[in-house]
């Protein structure tokens, strides 16, 4: 299967190409680096571009994987609204994947891993999960307090160094990774595809864990 992926949940983002097959082999084609704050402008051209340069056409995908979330409130509604605009026209099957996840599959270890993304205001972005079991356990908001509380003689996984630095004083293991990109994205996704594991275009929505400025702002004035 030819699998289109895309991550538009942080400041820069990425499009993959990949071709999958049996056995979790998912081939990574090319992957195509989207500048911040131009994803509307850039993501359909670079995915038409992308496609050209190695012979393809819209119609020889035969399916997407999108990064759902957590992120920024603009970059993942562009993102998904074009995922879900192809897979809708094509009638093709979606996989929605948490960055969190593809975050704590960055790392091989076996068993129970904390992954955490910096959003910002004094709170991280946490995702609690087991390998060996491929169990998750929840994702969530927490401010630095809680989470360096919970964290206490756990394992985590994070792109951002003073998160790890952090946890590391709060007595936790910690690793500093890569941040996911779409081939990251594609991956999990493949695997998601090959479970049975899809999301209709209708269905699909951002999972950004935190409420956006505007829905604080209402529920405040109410």
């Amino acid at each position: 299967m030819l699998l289109l992926a895309v991550d538009t949940s942080g400041k820069h983002g990425s499009i993959a190409l990949a071709r999958c097959g049996p056995d979790d082999a998912c081939n990574i084609i090319d992957v195509i680096p989207l500048a911040g704050g131009t994803f509307s402008a850039q993501l359909v051209p670079q995915i038409a571009e992308l496609l050209r340069r190695y012979g393809f056409a819209r119609h020889d995908l035969g399916g997407f994987a999108a990064a759902s979330g957590p992120g920024s409130f603009t970059g993942l509604r562009v993102g998904l609204a074009a995922i879900k605009a192809l897979a809708e026209a094509m009638e093709k099957p979606i996989a929605a994947i948490s960055l969190l996840e593809a975050l704590a599959v960055a790392d091989a270890r076996q068993g129970k891993v904390y992954a955490a993304l910096d959003a910002g205001r004094g709170e991280i972005y946490v995702g609690e999960y087991d390998h060996g079991k491929t169990t998750v356990f929840g994702e969530k908001l927490l401010t630095r307090e809680e989470f360096f509380k919970l964290c206490r003689g756990k394992f985590v996984v994070t792109p951002d160094l003073p998160i790890a630095e952090a946890v590391q004083q709060a007595g936790a293991d910690a690793k500093v990774v890569e941040r996911p990109r779409s081939d990251a994205v594609a991956r999990l996704g493949w695997k998601r595809l090959q479970a049975g594991q899809t999301i209709a275009p209708e269905d699909l929505e951002a999972n950004y864990i935190r409420r956006s400025d505007a829905e604080i702002f209402s529920k405040a004035g109410s």
